[in-house]
């Protein structure tokens, strides 16, 4: 395949990826104005070990597949990769199978871990209903996910990329469509309302069925016509054999992807119980618990999604660099990958920290803010972004180099330093106290990641150091300045006033602090050097000279 064709097909699918996870963000601002953060609460505690359940079930096989496939398609063995991509089905029908019967006949025990038996909030037969609704999915996504993963290692990027798009956007539509109906046309209460939510997750995975579906009825002659021409003589691999190695694959790839719903599910069982016992009421643990759990993070996972895809692009190059022994190549792509998270999400997160009332108000309205304090937990978990934004980069760099093991480490400890210290410190801080336990934990995956790269690569750090201490003094100017704005504009707007007037004020202190921050970052080098490329338009506005 031409190397056009390949950048063009992963354009397309990191587009994709880009556009689900955009509208996966945006949809909770009228799941907000529907539901509330009752309502919020309720999904994340179906969400949460729905998410957990998906990941494990799937293990990493679908990018097994995919390079199984890549690799047979490559020598001219089709059939191998027919084999392989049935056998990847049978697991996951399997696997899917096995995540919905615990799911399902286990929603009554999680259930009960998470609320308990408090008078007020959510009951536990409210919270095992939704959860028994989600577990569906289960029975359709891994299976899915394998017909991603064989086309993909055909090197066709289309079916995964429109499958994505359809499948949020099928997702969406019925659960706000269906939410609306429940609460406003048939007038039945907030508990129904979510499972219909919940159970929106099915649905949209039928859509994504039916999306793939069309695609390879349109591609089954092709694939026929070359197995029947085929040359090679089919590689001599047993079941066995194809389903260990596609396994061997399998558990570092979930790290990255379960590691937040991890944390928030040590907060499914611990927060509602940890706020009641320092004096919350039932009804408020709740609504704290969404807060933070499910529209908090939601926003804090804007600044991540495209800083992250960035640095994640390199990782292939750093892997091919590093297993051809050209150690000034990759430590060059680690250091750049490194940078561009803590270039673009540590001034964003410090912006979103300094904004939190209004960023949560122009999500959201300001009645939580005003009555639940959630402005101030967004300034306390904003700068959390970065944490786990510099996991899931360094955790992929572990990966690239061959080191993928010590990612499942760095995490265990990361897990079990939240579940030492996350009842103690909301005991101590209350609702903040949840926060101050995920950062605790990420920092303490994070940082033993970066050891393992030092240590493993012998990484030279000063570079990465010095530009870091730029990029925070940028930060800190730019703060200066996102707090003179704010105190200028509170003479005539506040986030009291409503979406429109937080938004407002986000928008100029944004454009304010963003435009010097860059220009500073830009008059350095520090912009250019850390993306990799001279910007040629900003070279053209500012006249700037080449050389």
């Amino acid at each position: 395949m031409a190397l056009s064709t390949m950048i063009r097909g992963t354009l397309l699918l990191t587009a994709a990826t880009f556009l689900s996870k955009l509208l996966g963000i945006i949809y909770v601002i009228p799941f907000n104005a529907l539901l509330g953060e009752d309502g919020g609460a309720l999904f994340s505690y179906a969400y949460v070990p729905y998410n957990i359940l998906i990941s494990i079930s799937t293990i990493g096989i679908p990018l097994g597949v995919s390079k199984f496939v890549s690799k047979y398609n490559g020598i001219g063995d089709y059939q191998t990769s027919q084999r392989v991509f049935r056998t990847g089905m049978s697991i996951m029908a399997v696997t899917g199978m096995v995540a919905f019967l615990v799911m399902y006949f286990g929603a009554d025990l999680i259930a009960q871990w998470s609320v308990g038996n408090s008078e007020k909030g959510f009951s536990a037969e409210s919270v095992a209903y939704v959860i028994k609704l989600v577990s569906f999915a289960n029975l359709i996504i891994p299976a899915m996910s394998i017909v991603r993963g064989f086309f993909q290692g055909n090197q066709s990027m289309g079916p995964t990329a429109v499958s994505q798009v359809v499948e949020q956007i099928v997702r969406i539509v019925f659960l706000l469509l269906s939410v609306y109906l429940a609460l406003h046309v048939f007038h039945q209460n907030v508990v129904v309302a979510v499972g219909y939510a919940t159970f929106a997750a099915f649905i949209g995975a039928l859509a994504s069925c039916a999306v793939l579906y069309v695609y390879w009825t349109s591609r089954k002659s092709h694939l026929n016509r070359i197995i029947a021409e085929q040359k090679v003589k089919p590689a001599s691999m047993t079941d066995k054999s194809i389903i260990k190695e596609l396994l061997s694959y399998a558990g570092p790839f979930v790290v990255t992807g379960i590691a937040t719903s991890l944390y928030q599910f040590i907060d499914q069982f611990t927060m509602k119980r940890a706020l009641i016992a320092i004096g919350q009421s039932g009804d408020v643990a709740d609504s704290l618990f969404g807060i933070v759990n499910f529209y908090g993070q939601k926003i804090i996972t804007i600044p991540m999604t495209l800083s992250i895809g960035l640095s994640l692009a390199a990782v292939p190059a750093i892997t091919r660099a590093f297993f051809s022994d050209n150690r000034k190549l990759y430590l060059h792509q680690i250091n750049q990958s490194i940078q561009i998270v803590l270039f673009l999400i540590l001034p964003a997160s410090i912006g979103i920290a300094l904004l939190g009332n209004e960023a949560y108000t122009a999500f959201y309205g300001p009645d939580a803010v005003i009555n639940l304090g959630a402005g101030t937990l967004m300034m306390w978990y904003a700068p959390v972004a970065l944490l786990f934004a510099l996991f899931t980069t360094t955790s992929s760099i572990l990966q690239g180099i061959n080191e993928q093991r010590f990612s499942v480490i760095s995490l265990t400890a990361g897990l079990l330093a939240k579940i030492f210290f996350n009842i103690p410190l909301i005991h101590a801080f209350g609702a903040k106290g949840a926060i101050f336990g995920t950062a605790l934990a990420v920092g303490i995956a994070t940082i033993s990641n970066f050891v393992r790269i030092k240590y493993a690569l012998r990484f030279p750090m000063r570079q990465l150091v010095k530009r870091t201490i730029l990029i925070l003094i940028f930060t800190a100017i730019m703060s200066v300045l996102v707090i003179a704005v704010k105190f200028v504009l509170g003479f005539v707007l506040s986030y009291e006033d409503g979406k429109i007037a937080a938004t407002i004020i986000i928008l100029v202190c944004a454009f304010v602090g963003g435009s010097v921050y860059l220009l500073l970052a830009y008059k350095s080098t520090l912009l250019e050097r850390v993306l990799g490329n001279r910007i040629g338009f900003l070279d053209r506005l500012l006249k700037r000279k080449k050389g």
